[in-house]
């Protein structure tokens, strides 16, 4: 493993990002949403999510009829770019503009491009849900905080693949959802759950359905909102007796209202080694559902001499 330097970990400057979190969350899941309308449903929606590549997060190739479509956030240059199969491109500068023309201008591309995509005009999983064509609420975006926020996500990323690395049983990849904006990799027992209550705001309860359907153990990033602070997590589904109490070596804790392990980033940043102390939690979360669910962990673990 390599040691992570202090830049691979940079601080986030909270007042620029809480106001460009807003507004990119908005812009996440208008672009999220086309691919929604143009993938094929794959198992807990991994078809909606977005992925890092070394400018900023893209939808990757999207199915459209005899062609495809991509559509890229450009956190380095700043430009959302549109690409098609046939050659056609198309960019839209990501720069201070409300999420009604951001809406407005993407979808008239999305017409320009022939391209199809009828997407449900309003945002899910947030508790205030103002269609994108009315939405003149939220229109700031700081360049700079976006591009932290972004090498932020390629360090995490790092780390997770890492985990992510030592199971061998079903699994996501590491991929980015617009709805909840954070960056996550889920590791799945095998066995089916509970039906999940589903309760996200604005959200159908079959979503949540859908994503929980089976047994399973999440873990990410979310770079936090207007209330909230940047954090890593880790929780499972269903969530077994003990877990909650299960004693956190590293500066993590347990958070009885989110339900879930939390280690602040600031506190991975003050760590003498983030990417081993972030592995350490992710490790320790996870061994703690496996164990108390009773999962068949030497079937799905690659065993510590594992061929790389």
């Amino acid at each position: 493993m390599v040691t992570a330097s202090r830049s691979d970990w940079p601080e986030l400057p909270l007042s620029d990002w809480r106001a460009t979190y807003a507004t990119l969350h908005m812009w996440s899941q208008i672009v999220g949403k086309t691919r929604l309308a143009l993938a094929p449903m794959e198992n807990h929606w991994w078809q909606v999510a977005l992925y890092l590549t070394d400018r900023g997060l893209t939808t990757s190739p999207m199915p459209c009829g005899e062609r495809s479509i991509e559509v890229q956030f450009d956190f380095t240059l700043h430009q959302l770019r549109i690409q098609t199969s046939d050659g056609s491109e198309r960019l839209l500068p990501l720069e201070s503009m409300t999420v009604a023309d951001f809406f407005a201008r993407y979808m008239n591309i999305l017409r320009e491009l022939e391209i199809g995509a009828s997407i449900y005009p309003s945002p899910v999983e947030v508790p205030v849900a103002i269609p994108f064509a009315q939405d003149r609420e939220h229109a700031i975006y700081h360049a700079q905080a976006a591009h932290q926020c972004w090498l932020i996500l390629l360090s995490a990323q790092r780390v997770m693949k890492q985990f992510r690395g030592r199971f061998t049983g079903k699994q996501s990849p590491v991929h980015f959802f617009w709805g909840s904006f954070d960056l996550a990799s889920t590791r799945f027992s095998g066995r089916r759950a509970p039906r999940h209550p589903g309760g996200a705001p604005n959200c159908p309860d079959r979503v949540m359905v859908e994503a929980y359907s089976h047994e399973c153990s999440s873990c990410g990033f979310w770079p936090g909102d207007a209330n909230s602070q940047p954090i890593f997590y880790a929780y499972t589904y269903p969530q077994p007796p003990g877990y909650a109490e299960h004693r956190m070596e590293s500066p993590g804790r347990y958070d009885p209202q989110l339900r879930e392990f939390v280690l602040p980033y600031e506190a991975l940043r003050a760590a003498p080694m983030p990417d081993e102390t972030l592995l350490q939690f992710f490790q320790t979360a996870y061994e703690a559902a496996a164990d108390l669910a009773g999962w068949d962990r030497a079937a799905i673990e690659r065993a510590a001499d594992g061929a790389r």
